[in-house]
């Protein structure tokens, strides 16, 4: 039998549950990784902003993706010092959310433009006279735009639904903001449906290039392509997954489906530094298209480096598949057969 003290602790456990350590926790693991994702992803998305908004000789629809995808990642990593200031300062609610939609819009535009350009490599693939014929970067800029606009309309609920008295940011959302419609489709049009498109485009890819290889007699494991398509597809999901899952616990929380108090500051800490490390993905963005690209390492002075530095020279793509050299989209991010020569 629980005696009277005992149960009157159970019965208030949300209020007598203490975060305190558990924020000071994830506080310094967010700075540790958040300081030089800040200084690597800046230095790497302004290089391939200059490339290509000044380098770059044509604009082409994998060039237009390219460049709001760095600016995605620029302004996400702007946002970071905000984020790690007003995480541990109290201000007013009011304030709040001109701190937090920035940081969510700009996640949920770059996981977005990600997906665009695993489906334009997918239909320069899987339809190369189709994908050559389309290269106008009219559509591009449309979606692009389409996109932005979507991301701080769908950002609406963190200005709508503010609280009014002083507050640490990122740690108080209104309980509409966590209202399980809401949450729900976050996690349905945010994550879910971007991930299943991801999937099958990958895998149709992979696919295709491996009949290529096998056909050809090459190398699989040796190939380029194949890799950089893995590892994009892999770097997608340890980067945005464990970030929504800790949405998804949290909101269980909220909603008290989830009531124990080492369990939820076992998830206030796991959504937490979830959150840092998928900003990691601004950084290998940079790696895994940018430097994938063979236009851009002819336009910088990058190509020692990408020639000597193991990390980068698996991203030069090469296409073994006849068909492919035949008719290839032009300037994508995979490869160049018709415009860019081999790198020597």
């Amino acid at each position: 039998m629980l005696n009277s003290s005992q149960w009157a602790e159970m019965s208030s456990g949300s209020e007598n549950c203490n975060f305190t350590d558990i924020d000071r926790l994830a506080w310094k693991v967010q700075l540790g990784i958040s300081i030089p994702t800040f200084i690597l992803g800046l230095v790497l998305n302004s290089l391939a902003l200059s490339v290509f908004c000044c380098f770059w000789r044509k604009q082409t629809k994998t060039s237009v993706y390219m460049i709001n995808l760095a600016l995605a990642d620029v302004l996400l990593l702007l946002s970071l010092p905000p984020k790690l200031y007003y995480s541990i300062t109290r201000v007013p609610g009011l304030l709040c959310p001109f701190i937090q939609a920035p940081y969510f819009v700009n996640t949920y535009t770059s996981i977005f433009i990600i997906v665009c350009i695993t489906v334009d490599r997918y239909i320069c693939i899987r339809h190369p006279f189709e994908g050559r014929a389309n290269q106008s970067p009219k559509w591009a800029v449309l979606i692009c735009c389409f996109i932005w606009a979507a991301a701080w309309i769908c950002s609406s609920p963190i200005y709508v639904f503010h609280r009014k008295e002083s507050i640490k940011c990122f740690h108080n959302l209104s309980e509409q903001t966590w209202s399980v419609p809401f949450i729900v489709s976050v996690e349905i049009f945010g994550f879910l449906i971007p991930l299943a498109v991801m999937v099958f485009c990958s895998a149709q890819t992979i696919w295709i290039l491996w009949n290529c290889k096998t056909h050809n007699k090459g190398d699989v494991e040796e190939s380029g392509s194949l890799r950089v398509i893995i590892i994009n597809l892999v770097v997608f999901l340890v980067c945005f997954t464990p970030v929504h899952l800790g949405i998804f616990l949290q909101c269980l929380v909220k909603q008290q489906v989830i009531v124990g108090c080492r369990m939820k500051q076992s998830i206030s800490l796991f959504l937490q530094v979830s959150m840092t490390c998928a900003n990691i993905n601004c950084c290998l963005d940079a790696i895994f298209y940018y430097f994938a690209a063979k236009e851009f390492r002819k336009k910088t002075h990058l190509r020692r480096v990408a020639e000597v530095c193991p990390v980068f020279n698996p991203c030069a793509m090469r296409w073994d598949c006849q068909q492919w050299e035949s008719a290839a989209c032009q300037d994508t991010d995979t490869a160049t057969p018709d415009t860019a020569g081999t790198v020597p």
